[in-house]
C-alpha cells in the first residue's frame, strides 16, 4: 500500500539571507525571513521580516518590510510596517513610511518622513510633476 510523505516545512521565515561586500545584486530580491546587505542591491527589496543594511551596503530600489535597519546607503523609497532604524553612518535619499522611527545623530535623510500605519502613497507623481499625492487609508 503506498505511503502518504507530508512534504518538509517549507516555511523561510526564520532564514537570514546575506549580500555580502563586494557582491552586486541587479534586479528585485524577495523574501519572508531575514535579509542583511552589505554589498550593493540595485533593485526592490520586498517582504522581509527583517532587512538590515550595513554600513557599506548600497541599495538603489524601494524597501518593503516589517522592520529596516540602516547604517548604509539608500536611494529609494523606505516602507516598514513596523519600524525603521536609521544609523549614524546612514544616508537615506527617498522618502520614509512607518509606525514608528529611531534616527541616530549623524544619519541624513533627504525626503520626507511619514508616520502612521506605515502605508506608503497609493500614488506617486514623477520627480517633475507638480500634481498632488494622495496616501492610502
Amino acid at each position: 500500500m503506498p505511503r502518504v510523505v507530508e512534504p518538509p516545512n517549507t516555511s523561510y521565515e526564520g532564514t537570514v539571507s546575506v549580500i555580502g561586500a563586494g557582491l552586486k545584486i541587479t534586479g528585485d530580491v524577495e523574501s519572508s525571513g531575514v535579509i542583511k546587505v552589505e554589498g550593493t542591491v540595485e533593485g526592490n527589496i520586498r517582504g522581509a521580516r527583517q532587512l538590515f543594511l550595513g554600513k557599506g551596503g548600497t541599495i538603489r530600489g524601494d524597501l518593503h518590510a516589517n522592520e529596516i535597519v540602516l547604517a548604509g546607503t539608500v536611494v529609494g523609497t523606505v516602507s516598514a510596517s513596523d519600524r525603521v532604524e536609521i544609523q549614524g553612518s546612514s544616508a537615506v535619499h527617498g522618502d520614509i513610511y512607518t509606525k514608528s522611527i529611531v534616527v541616530l545623530e549623524g544619519a541624513v535623510i533627504n525626503g520626507t518622513v511619514r508616520m502612521g500605519d506605515g502605508t506608503q502613497p497609493a500614488y506617486s507623481p514623477d520627480r517633475n510633476s507638480q500634481e498632488a499625492v494622495a496616501y492610502s487609508s
